[in-house]
């Protein structure tokens, strides 16, 4: 990874120490009040001080599906930048690089130099990260495979980056994993010769030992846990099954069949004081996996890596809506030939993919009520085809319709092609080092004695995700342009810098009259 030259604030409101950067921040919010008719709206402003621990863990990642397209490109592709390798194409040489990376390979406007000229800087150089480079990965898997033989069968990454990653990769081997045919499609039966034997209860111990094990093996201080493995059926959700930490821990204790294996996955992590993410879009985080993620305040998110069409869905309705166009039907076919093509022309898995490819756009339609009356949607349509000869070169094709001025109608139909496991590992490594990151911050009112984290439902992971999982109670964001200012103001206030703002007073507004110019010499407003 090329070096970062780190970003300093001068200011009253940061102080960089030896193991923080210690900042005041003023928090200011809208409060809206209902009166009748009426709308007021009050501002109200928090003082919080800041603190971001700059002393950088020594991080273990652990990726349930391992073996998978995921979890092999993603390993690959920090190996490959860990070497600095290059390797020949029919275009040309490729040097390893972290494209599609927010914290990697994205900026973020600082500020204007004296000419006004607007600066820009790696969003990296605000804050410390983790080096992906330092990460310690390991996993589980249903099918026994290592993983240069996973990268080979995957077919993601060019020829000759495989040879040169191959005796690397093939010293990586996942650990047994679940394996609940109930729950993930019936083709997926043949992979499945690396598997956890025993009861749900005995299943979670030893990923809980896994875990221990790993961690202690490598001298890790931080572990956190991803799932990329298969779509799951959603599980049901009941009174006395899951609906409360103690009903879903009493349900993995009598083995009870509607707990699936990416919730016990979750709780093993959660038990263990791991970070646990979701980048599949099944409801693992049952209502007793919150409540237990909260008991135990370690951090979770979720849902379903947002890498190609639903994220291009979440910029294009954003701005249809915002520029008071009304957005009528939206159809988005897809079709793809890996094994996640394979598990999701299963109806039950692709049932689960369709709620987070639709929901995505619920917010949005819910902010402008001149365009649409309570309760009103578009037609949306998700289909998603598996057609093996693609592989990992998705497609995706979309049409928007809407409705324009006096009757009139627009349509946008959009062809999009990608490499489905060169999206998503980015996502997956963005998520890993974001979530890294928050666990560092903590916060204290003015007048308080004590800092406080974050809920432990990680929302700022929403940029990343399809079917964003928000703290109970609060409504989930699912514009992309919202989530990223949320996340690049976060990193602002952590040094002590104002949210960025796009009102430009000092471009936009008249030169000021001096008390000299009043006193008889004319400006260049041609005020006396």
């Amino acid at each position: 990874m090329p070096g970062t030259q780190f970003i300093q604030v001068k200011s009253p409101n940061v102080i960089y120490g030896s193991t923080a950067i210690e900042s005041t921040y003023d928090y200011t919010e809208c409060n809206v009040q209902y009166e009748n008719d009426r709308i007021t709206a009050v501002p109200e402003t928090t003082t919080y001080n800041i603190r971001t621990q700059t002393l950088i863990p020594k991080l273990g990642v652990m990726l349930v599906g391992w073996g998978g397209n995921n979890g092999s490109t993603l390993t690959a592709a920090v190996l490959a930048n860990k070497l600095g390798l290059s390797w020949p194409t029919k275009e040309g040489t490729v040097s390893a690089n972290f494209y599609g990376s927010i914290i990697q390979s994205s900026t973020i406007l600082l500020g204007t130099d004296e000419s006004h000229k607007e600066v820009f800087v790696p969003l990296r150089s605000m804050v410390p990260f983790v080096n992906p480079e330092d990460i310690v990965f390991d996993g589980w898997d249903i099918s026994h495979l290592n993983l240069r033989e996973a990268m080979r069968r995957a077919q993601v990454l060019d020829y000759h980056l495989q040879e040169q990653l191959a005796d690397e990769m093939v010293k990586l081997r996942p650990r047994p994993s679940i394996y609940d045919s109930t729950f993930i499609a019936a083709n997926q039966a043949e992979r499945a010769n690396n598997i956890i034997a025993g009861t749900r209860e005995q299943q979670m111990d030893q990923i809980r030992k896994d875990i221990r094990d790993f961690k202690k093996k490598n001298s890790l201080e931080k572990v956190i846990v991803l799932w990329t493995a298969n779509t799951e059926r959603f599980s049901e959700v009941r009174y006395g099954l899951n609906d409360t930490a103690e009903n879903l821990l009493s349900s993995i204790k009598k083995n009870e069949s509607e707990v699936s294996p990416s919730t016990i996955f979750a709780v093993a992590s959660i038990l263990e004081g791991c970070a646990y993410i979701n980048g599949s879009p099944q409801n693992t985080f049952v209502p007793g996996c919150i409540e237990l993620a909260e008991k135990h305040n370690v951090p979770i998110g979720g849902d379903d890596f947002k890498s190609g069409q639903t994220k291009l869905k979440s910029v294009l309705v954003d701005f249809l809506i915002q520029a008071g166009i009304k957005p009528v039907s939206i159809v988005s076919y897809n079709h793809l030939g890996n094994n996640d093509g394979l598990n999701l022309s299963a109806p039950s898995q692709f049932k689960s993919k369709e709620i987070s490819k639709t929901a995505v756009i619920d917010d949005m339609l819910d902010s402008n009520n001149i365009l649409y009356r309570k309760d009103e949607r578009p037609d949306h349509c998700v289909v998603i085809k598996y057609v093996p000869y693609v592989g990992d070169s998705k497609r995706a094709m979309d049409e928007y319709t809407s409705e324009i001025m006096m009757g009139g109608k627009q349509t946008f139909v959009i062809h999009n092609t990608c490499e489905d496991s060169l999206l998503a590992a980015p996502i997956i490594l963005d998520l890993i080092l974001l979530c890294e990151f928050l666990q560092r911050i903590s916060f204290k009112e003015q007048g308080s004695n004590s800092y406080v984290g974050f809920h432990p439902v990680y929302s700022y992971l929403s940029y990343l995700l399809k079917a964003p999982l928000t703290r109970p109670g609060f409504p989930a964001v699912n514009s992309l342009f919202r989530q990223r200012y949320g996340i690049e103001n976060l990193i602002r206030a952590c040094v002590g810098l104002p949210p960025n703002h796009q009102i430009m007073l000092k471009e936009r507004i008249r030169k000021m009259v001096s008390t000299e110019d009043l006193n008889g010499k004319t400006t260049e407003n041609g005020v006396h």
